[in-house]
């Protein structure tokens, strides 16, 4: 278990599913996710979630939980290239009354340390919707800073959007650190 201030990260288990099931087909949370394109039944998450359970050098996927241990949503890196030591983040806060709040912005911090001082990684990049303000502002925070766009790379409601790739370095992170 990964400890932050607001939250700590844990493994994926089987238990997760029932409240993975209360966000992930809703619109106002997967929006802002790239790969909900459809409904997610039951199953296919019951099969993400075992996929989860395996080991996978290029994966990393935690459930991000209050210090109650109540569930919030999950936090992952992807394609995790040992090679160029780096990876994507992806983020998801599947219970709304928790956005706003700091909890995100203190998962994120806290997955940050773990990349960069046990997994070793160099820098952490992320893909963001244009229209994600709420999710730009919180990297930002973060120390995440905007790299490039892909122009009109993301179809949604009937219009293109940009995409936003943000990027953070080691010592980019242990500068901020130690500001604080």
């Amino acid at each position: 278990m990964l400890e932050g201030k607001l939250v700590n990260l844990r493994v994926v288990e089987k238990g997760d599913l029932e409240e993975i099931m209360k966000w992930v087909n809703k619109k106002e949370i997967t929006k802002y996710l790239s790969y909900f394109l459809y409904p997610i039944s039951q199953e296919e998450e019951e099969k993400f979630i075992e996929k989860a359970l395996r080991h996978n050098d290029s994966e990393k996927n935690l459930v991000i939980e209050t210090k109650d241990k109540e569930y919030l949503g999950q936090i992952n890196l992807h394609n995790i290239d040992w090679k160029n030591m780096n990876a994507e983040l992806g983020i998801v806060i599947g219970k709304e009354e928790y956005w706003n709040k700091g909890y995100g912005a203190d998962a994120i911090k806290t997955l940050l340390d773990y990349a960069f001082h046990q997994l070793n990684l160099y820098k952490v990049y992320l893909r963001v919707f244009e229209y994600n303000e709420r999710g730009i502002r919180c990297y930002q925070k973060c120390g995440f800073k905007e790299e490039r766009r892909l122009r009109k790379s993301h179809f949604f409601e009937r219009k293109f959007y940009d995409v936003i790739i943000m990027g953070l370095l080691k010592e980019e992170f242990e500068s901020q650190v130690n500001q604080r």
